[in-house]
């Protein structure tokens, strides 16, 4: 227990450029408070003292602002940053050396009593607010973006942004560049931009020389201006002057 504590301090100084001591952590980070009372309450879950292992957990959540259900099973090295509005639901299954950010839920979709939550390998990164919905696997090392809602399988090494969530990038482990892939849909929109600018350059061209022709038209229909056209001059008889 002790020793799983003091893993969880080194994970934040490891992680969080804004901790500067394993006091400071043990003291203020709700992330690890949270960790610490999961424990506890996943062990009275094992044991069959499911009630007070719920009550444990709602007291945790109350005091951190992070759900975790009992029964997930958490791997070691989880950094929970920032914390507030986590969910974890009970069949989640979570991979070493993982990250978290705040509102991020790791939800199901089904009302049986079977595995309905996500299984996220080692290394994986959920942005803030992201959602992962279902008994889908996350590979190892893949990054999800702020604010996605990831429905299906990933595998390793990915990059998953949008709504709902696709692949836009994949990670080489080796040398740690991003290869980024085709986006139709993105490429598509710059299409239609690229178009739109063309035809608003094109219709103002064809607006500029009749702009012209009527500033000069409303010129020379100024009254009082002292001059007489030519055709004016054509026009008149000798009886009129």
């Amino acid at each position: 227990m002790f020793e799983a504590v003091r893993r969880d301090i080194r994970t934040v100084l490891e992680r969080d450029p804004a901790a500067r001591s394993a006091l400071e952590v043990l003291v203020s980070c709700p992330g690890v408070h949270a960790l610490a009372f999961h424990r506890v309450a996943h062990r009275l879950w094992g044991w069959g003292w499911t009630t007070l292992a719920r009550f444990l957990a709602h007291v945790s959540r109350f005091l951190t602002g992070i759900e975790i259900h009992p029964a997930a099973r958490l791997g070691p090295g989880l950094f929970i940053d920032h914390g507030m509005g986590v969910v974890i639901g009970e069949t989640a299954q979570l991979g070493e050396d993982c990250h978290l950010y705040q509102g991020v839920t790791l939800g199901g979709t089904s009302t049986r009593r079977t595995k309905r939550h996500p299984t996220l390998g080692r290394g994986v990164t959920v942005g803030a607010g992201a959602s992962v919905i279902g008994a889908v696997t996350i590979g190892d090392n893949v990054r999800i973006g702020a604010g996605s809602v990831v429905i299906t399988n990933v595998p390793e090494n990915a990059t998953v942004v949008g709504v709902p969530g696709h692949i836009v990038a994949f990670q080489n482990p080796a040398d740690e560049t991003i290869e980024r892939l085709p986006d139709p849909e993105w490429d598509r929109i710059e299409q239609l931009e690229r178009r739109v600018r063309e035809l608003e350059e094109a219709l103002a061209t064809a607006r500029a020389p009749r702009t012209v022709r009527n500033r000069q038209a409303g010129r020379q229909s100024k009254p009082g201006n002292g001059r007489r056209s030519a055709d004016d001059e054509v026009a008149s008889s000798p009886a009129d002057r």
